[in-house]
């Protein structure tokens, strides 16, 4: 008789014995599980034991983001740097075509011929740009359109302070269309580069807000659209930033591209409207002031009411 309940109890403990152990740190044990597992040893006086590993040795069992797979047939990152690198001196024997077809300038007036980092240098340039204008109006829109895809394309700053030059030199119109045109090319240009070089970039550099923004993005995978001209609307985040990240965490081309174009157009309106006095401006902070600022968010908001209304009307249907 005693032998068989001694038979039974040590079925019993043999069967509450667990067969997984994984780390007491954490609150969630699901989420996390070692590279090597880990299990009970087979009988009731070890079934208690605690193991402990620290969490860098544990494998995530749900990705917190899904971020893009990024296959062994993808380019190397060797051949990536060369890529861009022969992309980028592309660029620059563009331009350099395009600085020695133009007109005639005196030996004073090509120093000034340079891309504008400051606004003294911008007025300088703005000087000697709006000299040559009149016979040479189509080689000057070309030659700033070059410069701001130039620096749009491997995220240089200085976009501003051609924003402000397109509205010293042209209509309001054309500079309008000439800023959101060059954004949107030279944004998705930005975009494709970082597919190539970008992802070890941002992961290495930059791992919990790419992490951050692609939860966000997830969250509006439904209005893309209307996301990303909130982002280019607003100063949350910056344009260089949101180029080299995006591709990165799955965002599409064509959303990117559109929201762009769509999305740099607020902003570029004061800039280009400030451009009318550059003569008069001591820095670039007039162009954006707290009133401006202000501006943008409103117009930031404004670009978030279809979704809400397109998440009411969904509610309502269902």
């Amino acid at each position: 008789m005693i032998s068989q309940q001694r038979l039974q109890g040590d079925v019993f403990f043999t069967n509450i014995q667990c067969r997984e152990i994984t780390s007491t740190s954490s609150n969630s044990p699901d989420l996390y599980y070692p590279d090597s597992m880990i299990r009970g040893r087979k009988s009731y006086q070890s079934s208690h034991d605690r193991y402990n590993f620290s969490h860098c040795e544990a494998t995530p069992k749900y990705p917190l983001v899904n971020l893009p797979y990024c296959s062994t047939t993808s380019l190397s990152t060797r051949n990536s740097l060369i890529a861009v690198l022969w992309i980028f001196l592309g660029f620059v024997f563009v331009l350099q075509l395009a600085y020695s077809n133009f007109p005639n300038v005196t030996e004073e007036e090509k120093d000034h011929l340079k891309i504008p980092f400051n606004i003294e240098e911008a007025k300088q340039l703005g000087v000697v740009l709006n000299r040559y204008k009149g016979d040479h109006y189509y080689q000057v829109l070309l030659g700033v359109s070059l410069v701001y895809i130039f620096l749009q394309t491997f995220a240089i700053p200085g976009s501003l302070f051609l924003s402000i030059l397109s509205g010293f030199l042209f209509p309001f119109s054309v500079a309008l269309s000439l800023v959101c045109t060059c954004s949107a090319i030279g944004a998705s240009m930005c975009f494709l580069l970082s597919q190539l070089l970008g992802r070890k970039i941002i992961m290495t550099y930059f791992p919990k807000r790419a992490e951050k923004w692609a939860a966000q993005v997830n969250n509006h995978k439904d209005n893309l659209l209307n996301y990303i001209i909130f982002l280019r609307v607003t100063p949350f985040l910056p344009n260089w930033f949101i180029n080299l990240t995006a591709p990165v965490i799955g965002v599409p081309l064509m959303p990117f591209a559109l929201g762009t174009f769509i999305g740099v157009a607020p902003p570029s309106f004061i800039a280009i409207q400030t451009g009318k006095t550059l003569q008069n401006m001591t820095s670039a902070d007039g162009a954006l002031n707290l009133n401006s600022a202000a501006l943008l968010i409103l117009f930031g908001v404004i670009s978030l009411i279809p979704v809400v209304l397109k998440n009411k009307l969904r509610n309502k249907m269902n």
